[in-house]
Formats: structure tokens, C-alpha cells, sequence
């Protein structure tokens, strides 16, 4: 069931890589359309450098970010629950659509640096680009 605002909860394990590109990349996109929250099942102690610097790379700002725990006020408030690779567990709530993405993960492939992080940013926009497709999707025909 889409709403006629959703608000959308990105979840990774430590809150301070790909919960905050996937959080920074539908907020810019989004605007206001959606209502973006990002969370960790074990926050850390701040954002990963390069997951900052390639959002800046893009323009997209996320000062004053930081790393959040996972509450049950954020995940009653949201219609959508997006965790982000396989590192966080979270049980999936009751009448709430829950997806698994299970990203990039170029360190495999001996990617690393910001390199690598590119890499993961872009897997993540695309996700983020069909995610908020289908968030906004009116059921109107398009011009």
C-alpha cells in the first residue's frame, strides 16, 4: 500500500555508509515528496568519509548527519523498511513493505577506496531511482 506522502526507513548495520547514501540520494531526488529516515541495528561513531565525499561528489550535502539507532517510533511512523546489504538483522514489522537489498560489494572484486565506494553509491541510486518510482507512482498515465 503506497500513501500519499511515504516516508521510507533505510537500515544498515552501523548507520554511517550505505543507510546515509541511500537516506542522502532520496532526499535529494525526493524533496519532499518522501519523508527519509536512516538507522542502524548498531550505530557507529560517525558517517564513513567517503561515503560523505561521494555524496558531495553528486552535490548532495548530508551535514549535520550522524549515526541513529533503529527505534520503534521511527519504524511505526514509516511505510517502507530498506535494509541495506546482509551485516543488519531486523525482523521484518507487520504491515510494512520490507525489502533486503543486498548491494555491490566491490571489496570482493579487490575494489577499493573511493573507487569502490563510487561503485556502491551508484548500485545504491539506481535502487533509490526505482524505489522512489514506485513510491510516487499515481496510477495516472504519464503525458
Amino acid at each position: 500500500m503506497i500513501s500519499e506522502h511515504p516516508a521510507v526507513l533505510f537500515v544498515c548495520s552501523k548507520n554511517g555508509g550505505k543507510s546515509q547514501l541511500a537516506a542522502g540520494l532520496m532526499r535529494d531526488l525526493a524533496g519532499d515528496d518522501v519523508t527519509v529516515y536512516s538507522a542502524g541495528t548498531k550505530p557507529g561513531a560517525a558517517l564513513n568519509t567517503q561515503s560523505v565525499e561521494s555524496l558531495a561528489e553528486l552535490g548532495i550535502d548530508v551535514t549535520g548527519e550522524y549515526p541513529k539507532p533503529v527505534t520503534d517510533e521511527v519504524l511505526n511512523t514509516v511505510d517502507s523498511i530498506i535494509v541495506l546489504g546482509t551485516e543488519a538483522k531486523l525482523d521484518p514489522p507487520a504491515g510494512k513493505r520490507f525489502e533486503i537489498w543486498e548491494t555491490d560489494e566491490p571489496s570482493e572484486r579487490g575494489i577499493e577506496g573511493m573507487e569502490r565506494m563510487r561503485l556502491v553509491r551508484d548500485d545504491i541510486k539506481t535502487r533509490v531511482q526505482a524505489l522512489y518510482s514506485e513510491l510516487t507512482y499515481s496510477g495516472l498515465t504519464p503525458n
